[in-house]
């Protein structure tokens, strides 16, 4: 009988036990970006190891994260978010406006947090600033909100300015939409003429600053972009090089 009654609290508590493993186990977090995980990309993954740290997260110890990176191909962020839905991860993290659409279409349950520069609403994100609704919210840098300002900024510190050369990304097709729309309206109020370069990679940035040799623009106005922003130091040097007035 003591046998018998022993052995049934060995399993009675055995599933506590096991259940209270199964809730020890490291959530998993999904990073996706639609550029690469180099050196450009470097600063911001120290800062969001960092901010996970101060909320109590330390990968390795208590969590987990998948990174997926597109290397600019955005036709592979789709790819790249549906594998991380089969990978069943606590969260994603999407860091550019290609991977926060993307993880949207791919996951309607799974919380989303994400980074981008335009409106979270026109892109079709949330459904309010004030309520985000669904599964999705984050952070709007506001980088599509200061375009107007930015040229405005441009054109005071180049007084004499009349052509001003434009350069996009078409691969983000929403952000390079809302630029060109929002750039062309500012340079009519103000005179301007605008002509738009497009580069999808770091060889079409090149040939985008080979045409200033042959057809001068007085100033140069960068879209937002992450493969810009992870080009930034050739985009700097290219507008050195060519010594023209440029704003980023």
């Amino acid at each position: 009988g003591r046998r018998k009654f022993l052995a049934s609290l060995d399993g009675a508590t055995a599933w506590p036990l096991a259940a209270r493993a199964q809730q020890r186990a490291m959530p998993l977090v999904g990073l996706l970006h639609s550029t690469s995980n180099d050196a450009a990309f470097s600063g911001r993954l120290r800062t969001f190891h960092q901010g996970l740290k101060e909320t109590g997260f330390v990968e390795g110890e208590n969590v987990e994260i998948a990174y997926r990176f597109a290397e600019n191909q955005m036709d592979r962020l789709p790819l790249l978010a549906a594998e991380l839905v089969r990978r069943k991860v606590a969260v994603i993290v999407a860091g550019s406006t290609p991977a926060a659409l993307a993880a949207k279409k791919a996951t309607a349950t799974i919380p989303i947090a994400f980074l981008v520069g335009e409106d979270p609403v026109w892109l079709g994100l949330v459904a309010s600033l004030a309520r985000p609704g669904g599964n999705v919210t984050g952070i709007n840098w506001l980088a599509g909100e200061l375009v107007a300002k930015r040229l405005e900024l441009l054109r005071e510190l180049v007084p004499g300015a009349t052509r001003v050369a434009l350069l996009v990304e078409p691969n983000n097709a929403r952000v390079t939409e809302v630029t060109v729309r929002e750039v062309e309206a500012a340079a009519l109020s103000m005179g301007l003429q605008i002509r738009v370069l497009a580069a999808n990679t770091s060889r079409e940035i090149d040939a985008a600053f080979a045409t200033f040799v042959r057809d001068r623009p007085d100033a140069l106005f960068v879209s937002s972009s992450a493969l810009f922003n992870s080009r930034r130091v050739q985009l700097v040097h290219g507008a050195t090089h060519h010594r023209i007035p440029a704003t980023y």
